[in-house]
Formats: C-alpha cells, structure tokens, sequence
C-alpha cells in the first residue's frame, strides 16, 4: 500500500518520533508504514486521517498490480 504519511509529517515538521507520539505508537511503526513494509490497522488509519484532517484514501491508496 502506498502512502503520502512522510510527506504530511514532513509538512507539520514533525519526526517520526513526533508522530508516533500523537497516534501513540512506536517510531518503529511509523517508519514501517512509510516505507511500506506495514500496512496500518483500520482503527489507526483512521485515526491517522483524523490527525491529518484528511479522508483516509487521501493518505493511503492499493498499489497498482
């Protein structure tokens, strides 16, 4: 799954470490979903889109197969 997490993050000038903070997460997690090798769980997704003030499928999208 692709997403623009590092790009959003990077807008709020926020480090990986600030936004595992805020979703109350590791920073190991926030980077496994950036770099694609995590897909979130719905519950954070969400939760991800509401920090953000985005709809999830402006922040996460399939990979095209």
């Amino acid at each position: 799954m692709k997403n623009k997490l590092k790009v959003l993050r990077a807008e709020r000038d926020w480090s990986q470490a600030d936004l595992a903070e805020n979703l109350n997460v590791s920073r190991q997690t926030v980077n496994a979903i950036e770099t694609g090798k995590y897909d979130p769980s719905l519950p954070l997704a969400f939760q991800i889109a509401k920090l953000f003030g985005k709809k999830i499928e402006e922040i996460f999208e399939p990979d095209k197969k």
